[in-house]
């Protein structure tokens, strides 16, 4: 377990979190950040596959859905929707209304199956994993804690009903949770829950962080994970495993990059995946609603894709004392599309790989998910003249992207610009096929999100099959 930062003076602190409309509370690290045209750095598109084609279904909503949100300088972000598949085949969507947060079921060709489960009193969508008789969500719940925030927490519910509701964060561990930014996995005995924590006491009283729980199939709490991982999380991947601990990587804004955190609550030695100047708004985004994700490849190989800066320089923070903090300066001044692999579940990678280049255009929502035996399907939305000005940038949306690469980071189709936008979480099914909603509007980052959010009664369901 790493020490919590001992000076008083945040950069992220609880005034910088942002208010989003609807009671929910503002992703921490948002880049509200945007890019023009996929410029092809490393190499060409080497596969004859056919087109890439998205086929769509609409469903209707009970209740209207905030599809904005506010995060650093209120710039626009997507509110996080997360789509899971059963192993029936079957779909659950959980999005947030002003009622709590609403799972719809869906048949496996993305059709409303049933009427949505409301889960009363949960604010946030932090995850989700689907079952054949229903589904386990990571939200945030209300609590009683010198900081007024709200607990973590994992409900279960099966057939229609709620069968546990474990909170996650407490008194007792001296902690809460004001915002998830988290991820919720599941390998087929146990669940592994990853969240930002703010202390309420003890040795973090103040700061943030992040915490690791697992979680049993009945909702006992279970060995293993950590209580404080990454300071200043500023973005979360994480992917269950049969054995052992699950894989995972972090945005840390103290040290400054994206690192690999599996097993060892991200100490000062964690292998680093790319140094990236990380506080304020200035990562890529938060993993994995807004950039990035976590991908294993049948051996054993992992790829992470993110919005990224890259480093022209990477040393030690004199002024820090306590020897952990770092000062980057950016190498491009708007964030690109990377790329990283690693061997295993604990190892560093190698050099990231950048499949961008456009001067003065910028990435958001990125995305990476396994498209086939041996191929990804990379995502991310662009936008041109970007204007970036204390971690946030405005632009002019110009497409969402499309674009497969193999796994040494080639890209293996031409760029394809869609109409169904890639804004949170994309569902495997056992057959390969690709599952997201989204709302169906056009995005505008021209100014900051000032007043409640525009709300849509509908979600697009979005299917993209190998």
């Amino acid at each position: 377990m790493t020490s919590a930062r001992r000076t008083t003076a945040h950069r992220r602190v609880r005034a910088a979190r942002k208010p989003v409309v609807a009671g929910l509370a503002a992703t921490a690290a948002l880049v509200g950040a945007w890019y023009a045209t996929a410029g092809a750095a490393t190499s060409t598109a080497t596969s004859t596959a056919a087109p890439l084609t998205v086929t769509t279904t609409s469903v209707s909503l009970s209740a209207k859905f905030p599809y904005l949100s506010a995060g650093y300088n209120n710039m626009r972000e997507w509110t996080r929707t997360s789509t899971a598949v059963a192993p029936n085949g079957s779909l659950r969507v959980a999005w947030p209304a002003s009622d709590g947060i609403h799972v719809t079921p869906l048949t496996a060709a993305g059709k409303r199956s049933g009427a949505d489960t409301v889960v009363g009193g949960a604010k946030e969508v932090g995850g989700l994993v689907a079952h054949n008789d229903g589904f386990a969500l990571l939200t945030r719940v209300a609590d009683t804690n010198k900081w007024h925030d709200t607990a973590a927490a994992i409900i279960r519910y099966t057939n229609g009903k709620q069968t546990f509701r474990t909170k996650l964060t407490s008194t007792a561990t001296h902690d809460t949770s004001p915002v998830l930014d988290g991820q919720l996995t599941w390998n087929g005995s146990k669940y592994g829950a990853y969240f930002v924590v703010h202390g309420a006491g003890g040795f973090a009283d103040g700061h943030y962080g992040d915490k690791l729980s697992y979680v049993s199939a009945k909702g006992a709490k279970l060995s293993g994970g950590w209580s404080w991982g990454c300071s200043h999380n500023e973005g979360i991947a994480l992917h269950a495993e049969k054995t052992g601990a699950f894989a995972s990587v972090c945005f840390d804004d103290w040290r400054s990059g994206l690192f690999v955190s599996t097993g060892i609550a991200a100490p000062d030695d964690a292998p680093v995946v790319q140094r990236e100047q990380c506080w304020a708004g200035y990562c890529g985004g938060t993993f994995p609603g807004r950039t990035g994700d976590l991908v294993r490849s049948a051996g054993g190989r992992y790829a992470t894709a993110f919005a990224s800066r890259g480093a022209a320089s990477a040393k030690k923070n004199p002024d820090d004392s306590s020897g952990r903090g770092w000062t980057v300066t950016p190498r491009t001044s708007t964030h690109q599309v990377a790329v990283a692999f690693m061997k295993n579940r604990n190892s560093g990678p190698g050099k990231a790989i950048y499949l961008t280049s456009a001067k003065g255009t910028e990435v958001v929502d990125v995305h990476l998910a396994p498209y086939g035996k041996n191929r990804l399907l990379l995502s991310w939305e662009s936008l041109k003249n970007a204007k970036c000005k204390a971690g946030t940038c405005t632009g002019t949306f110009t497409g969402t992207h499309l674009r497969l690469i193999d796994w040494n980071g080639k890209f293996q189709s031409a760029d394809k610009v869609v109409q169904a936008r890639i804004t949170s979480d994309v569902a495997v099914s056992a057959d390969g096929t690709l599952t997201w909603a989204y709302v169906p509007v056009t995005p505008s980052y021209a100014t900051a999100l000032n007043g409640a959010s525009p709300t849509s009664k509908t979600l697009r369901i979005a299917r993209l099959t190998p």
